[in-house]
């Protein structure tokens, strides 16, 4: 089975690039399942139901993170979309699900399941001892569990790919928007990344105009934050799992640019 995860979607830059090379990198890498995390698509801060709607039209699920809430309609829409997932481990309380078995096209079960990260973050439950009960509760017959690992370190993030090693199919971190060259199969079972990087303009602070950034940083003035504009990247990873016994058996970076 051929998964391919694409990078924090950022505002209209992502989505655009987004809209215009799915379709062809879904033929040419012949994508069974594709996953996409898109907290970011509404500017840069949050989803809304026309975004989530649009980006779904050509993705099988949406993951996310501590954004997913910049947008007030995402409330109700996250209770109806059981496709557009908000990290498993906020309270049972909060709307929508961070846990879901997807039947991918080739008729194989795929649970995807969307953590976020304590460390700089919402002091939300802890993701191990979520990710566990999950793997503790999943069927038996869903032998590939594809993980979203939403957080600001990277130590985190290799603590949750070592503790979910050889448990799980894949592993990839999410939310600092820049790609890592750490890709590699843990156990000879998990594939694993500790971030895939975003899908948006790169000439920016990580998808945030330059001069919004720099008048906070530099001279600490209030300024409020808007995507940047101009030619985007789209990041990915493509993982090839074996769906007999879930095993990754490759994982590589997948890069598509508007200005190549």
């Amino acid at each position: 089975m051929n998964i391919l995860f694409v990078g924090d979607i950022f505002g209209k830059p992502g989505r655009r690039i987004f809209r215009d090379e799915i379709d062809n990198l879904k033929q040419r890498l012949e994508v069974d399942l594709l996953i996409v995390n898109g907290e970011n698509a509404a500017g840069g801060f949050g989803i809304t139901e026309e975004m989530g709607e649009e980006i779904l039209a050509k993705a099988d699920v949406i993951t996310s993170g501590n954004h997913i809430w910049d947008k007030k309609e995402t409330q109700p829409y996250i209770g109806r979309q059981r496709r557009l997932l908000r990290p498993q481990n906020y309270p049972p309380t909060t709307p929508g699900r961070g846990w879901y078995i997807y039947e991918s096209a080739s008729g194989e079960p795929v649970g995807i399941l969307n953590l976020m990260g304590r460390v700089f973050m919402d002091p939300v439950d802890c993701p191990f001892q979520t990710a566990d009960r999950i793997l503790a509760e999943k069927p038996d017959h869903v032998k590939t569990v594809f993980v979203d690992m939403h957080c600001e370190t990277t130590s985190e993030k290799w603590a949750m790919g070592w503790h979910l090693a050889r448990r799980v199919s894949v592993v990839v971190g999410t939310h600092t928007h820049v790609p890592t060259a750490d890709e590699r199969i843990l156990k000879g079972h998990t594939g694993f990344i500790s971030d895939v990087g975003m899908t948006g303009t790169y000439d920016s602070v990580i998808g945030v105009k330059k001069e919004n950034v720099l008048k906070r940083m530099v001279h600490k003035l209030p300024e409020r934050f808007e995507a940047a504009s101009g030619p985007a990247e789209l990041n990915s990873v493509l993982v090839q799992v074996d769906e007999e016994t879930g095993a990754c058996t490759s994982i590589r970076r997948i890069r598509v640019s508007e200005e190549d």
